[in-house]
């Protein structure tokens, strides 16, 4: 299977990077970023963009994909609804034309978030765009659309916020992760099993559009269970 990986340099999309690389079902990884992943592996190639609001020329560089696993996100916190519309719905849908254009055949996996708002109506800003966002994506005829919406997502295996606050607050949090699994195990996961569980509904397919952290959590602990890695 050869995947194609957005935002392989943040939280999220290097956790996900690692997993494709040990992976033995994932062939080759192509890492699309505006900035390096810094990582060096004989699976991986990465294609540095810096406008991520023009797509126009990469066509070529993204055909033949199986699958793409979108891992770009931004916090909405001190945005305005405009702002965080364009940097989430805009570019989102804008890459997803260039990708269905270049590899129609391909699953496309977006990370969204658990709250999202699929009726686009409710009183939460992000909620309602990521809610249009995963609406426009679903009307799109790739061969499969699956929509990823973990709760709080423990960084593993070295993995680092590149936003310092986070990255402290996930550093506090890493020594309560294993009580926090106890107390709320259907709103947490780590970027492992997240991974993991993208990996899977790629190369084997889901019945279900929408994973919550129950089907993630399900999907990627199978994974450690059968010794794919």
């Amino acid at each position: 299977m050869n995947v194609l990986i957005l935002g392989a340099s943040g939280m999220v999309g290097s956790g996900v990077l690692l997993e494709c690389l040990d992976d033995p079902a994932v062939t080759s990884v192509l890492a699309l970023g505006r900035r390096a992943c810094g990582v060096a592996h004989p699976k991986l190639r990465e294609l540095l963009h810096a406008d991520f609001f023009d797509f126009s020329g990469l066509g070529d560089a993204l055909t033949g994909l199986d699958a793409c696993f979108f891992c770009l996100g931004v916090s909405a916190a001190g945005k305005s609804e405009a702002e965080y519309h364009r940097l989430t719905y805009d570019l989102t849908t804008a890459f997803a034309d260039t990708f269905l254009r270049a590899s129609p055949g391909a699953t496309f996996c977006y990370v969204s978030g658990a709250g999202t708002d699929s009726t686009e109506k409710g009183r939460a800003m992000w909620a309602r765009v990521k809610g249009k966002t995963e609406n426009h994506l679903l009307k799109m005829p790739f061969a499969a659309v699956r929509l990823f919406r973990p709760g709080y997502i423990q960084p593993m295996r070295g993995v680092r916020s590149s936003t310092g606050l986070y990255q402290a607050f996930y550093t506090a949090m890493s020594p309560l992760y294993p009580l926090l699994k106890r107390l709320a195990p259907r709103h947490v996961t780590t970027t492992e099993i997240l991974g993991r569980a993208m990996i899977r509904v790629a190369s084997e397919g889901y019945p279900k559009a929408v994973l919550d952290p129950p089907d993630i959590n399900a999907l990627g602990q199978r994974i450690r269970a059968a010794g794919a890695r």
